[in-house]
């Protein structure tokens, strides 16, 4: 008896996966659906650790709006879960798939459908990757500034979905500033357009701030008008040693409070350092406690590097270098960017915390982090975007041993924990997907969640977008 029931529901899934499957066929072209279990699976989740997955029913490559408003109007209609994904390069699960949903991947719609240099514009689809954007309005004097470290794989509408950032925000600012307008599918299948192509525009609520950063949970961006600027002199990088993070945190104070505007401020500790010499034998200093590296892309940025060098020396560098030319600039760049790698390597999986605090209390930060690394007894690595506060504490540990794995979580809680203490946010530029559900309640308070779900609930009356993530 209980096998005839164990089959009977099976029957039912298969059939009912049947029909949403055959529902699909009706509006979309037979190799944009995928069925296949082993290559659906590979579509169940991003980068996050610790962040359950579900298994897809079906995977969909939609390459127009129309086909996408399809999906979701089979979606509504057989009451489908839909999670909608980028490159899944995301940190935080908010890509994961849920039992049964429909994956709905954005990539094969990749087109730059504008490049305009006089409204200072582009239009593009979801799926272009940041660094093809970046290079091709490069091609017209023009730069677009949000830079994520992975740049070279994530997609437009994965950075807009998280309201991601990067290297140059302490100058240039997030994505959410760049973006203009959005055309939206709705979870019902309705088209709405958000936003403006002009310079100013302030007509009724500011609906396209809404979508950035929401995650997938309100509805399908399909296309995306986004704020371009003129493309900015090379920039020149110097390096400072400092034997404390506390100094290093101090230079960082003392050139904001300065007035100077550096194009990048990052910072790298001890165990970075000497995790990224290990990965690529790049001869960085590893006697030195805190790796500070600030950049400017002005018209003299020699002049600028000077300043900022006579600042982090009063604030007890040990030795300050300035790049000469774009090359040494680019070859301490490159180290910057590889630190995930190279603390992935230290013991094979990470837990990458994003947690972003007042500048004025970085050095509290860095310092507790230290002290959580020593109870846990874990190597915790810290890069940051330190012109914004915000740092990556970067959890090294073994998956295979259930006791570090453990460890791990637990001093990735108490991280946020010190973050919020701090003054500062659980997420600067990840976002909340499935990782930090539990750590948004307590930022934004009960208030702060039942106006969210209100919101939630206007936009997806059914639930049936991204469920699961945020709250």
């Amino acid at each position: 008896m209980i096998m005839s029931r164990i089959e009977a529901r099976h029957d039912e899934d298969t059939a009912a996966t049947g029909n949403l499957v055959d529902c699909l066929l009706s509006g979309l072209p037979a190799e944009a659906v995928l069925v296949d279990p082993d290559v659906t699976a590979s579509y169940a989740n991003d980068m996050a650790s610790f962040c359950e997955a579900g298994a897809p029913a079906v995977v969909v490559l939609p390459r127009t709006v129309e086909q996408v408003q399809h999906i979701m109007r089979t979606a509504t209609e057989l009451r489908v879960p839909v999670v909608p994904q980028g490159a899944r390069t995301g940190l935080s699960g908010a890509a994961n798939a849920s039992d049964g949903c429909i994956v709905l991947s954005l990539v094969k719609m990749d087109r730059i459908l504008e490049i305009n240099p006089v409204d200072r514009i582009a239009v593009v689809e979801p799926g272009v990757i940041n660094a093809t954007l970046s290079r091709a309005v490069n091609e017209h004097g023009l730069y677009y500034p949000p830079d994520p470290s992975s740049w070279e794989m994530c997609t437009i509408g994965g950075n807009i979905g998280t309201a991601s950032g990067g290297l140059c925000c302490v100058k240039y600012g997030v994505t959410a500033e760049y973006v203009l307008g959005l055309d939206v599918v709705l979870a019902d299948g309705r088209l709405m357009s958000t936003g403006r192509r002009t310079a100013k525009g302030v007509a009724g609520y500011d609906l396209t701030r809404l979508f950035v950063g929401s995650e997938g949970s309100l509805g399908i961006v399909v296309r995306a008008i986004l704020a371009l600027r003129p493309q900015p002199p090379q920039q020149l990088v110097l390096a400072a040693e400092f034997g404390s993070a506390r100094a290093a945190c101090d230079a960082v104070c003392r050139i904001m409070e300065g007035g100077h505007v550096p194009s990048l401020l990052e910072l790298m500790d001890r165990t970075t350092v000497k995790a990224v010499n290990d990965l690529a034998h790049m001869g960085l200093p590893e006697t030195t406690e805190a790796l500070l590296l600030a950049a400017f892309d002005t018209h003299d940025p020699a002049a600028d590097l000077t300043a900022v060098g006579a600042l982090c020396e009063a604030a007890g560098a040990t030795q300050v270098v300035p790049a000469e030319d774009a090359a040494e600039s680019e070859l301490l760049l490159q180290a910057r960017r590889l630190s995930l790698t190279a603390l992935e390597a230290v013991k094979g999986t990470t837990m990458i915390d994003d947690v972003c605090v007042p500048r004025s209390r970085l050095g509290d930060m860095l310092e507790g982090i230290e002290r959580i690394a020593e109870k846990y007894a874990l190597t915790i690595g810290v890069c940051a975007h330190a012109g914004d506060g915000n740092t990556h504490p970067t959890v090294c540990f073994d998956a295979s041993d259930p006791d570090e794995s453990r460890r791990a979580r637990e001093s990735f809680d108490e991280i946020m924990a010190l973050g919020l203490e701090l003054g500062g946010t659980i997420t600067g530029e990840h976002g909340v997907g499935v990782l930090k559900k539990e750590w948004l309640a307590r930022e934004i308070g009960p208030v702060g969640v039942e106006m969210q779900r209100a919101i939630k609930t206007t936009f997806d009356p059914l639930g049936i977008l991204n469920p699961g993530k945020l709250f």
